[in-house]
């Protein structure tokens, strides 16, 4: 199986040394994206330091596969149309 490394980034650059065996890119997808969300549950802080929050992979020849990029804003960033959107779904959710 291959290897793949899911470095950090948030203001500061964390290499991840030991990486994990996975299946293939799409298994490696489904870890990034529930890694990202681990880190921003225990550390939301990392989306207001100032940048994005970065988790890039890589593979065992340190070729990039993939980042999912994370960011906050103040205020409302994204247009009153994309924000009644974003609220429909959240009330359709809670349904």
């Amino acid at each position: 199986m291959p290897r793949y490394f899911f470095h950090t980034s948030d203001g500061g650059k964390y290499e991840d040394d030991d990486g994990v065996e996975l299946a293939d890119d799409a298994a490696a997808r489904t870890h990034a994206a529930a890694y990202a969300g681990q880190v921003l549950r225990s550390e939301p802080g990392v989306l207001w330091n100032g940048g994005d929050f970065r988790v890039a992979v890589t593979n065992a020849l340190g070729t990039p596969v993939f980042t999912i990029v994370c960011s906050g804003t103040e205020g409302n960033q994204m247009g009153d149309k994309a924000s009644e959107s974003y609220q429909a779904r959240a009330d359709a959710r809670r349904r």
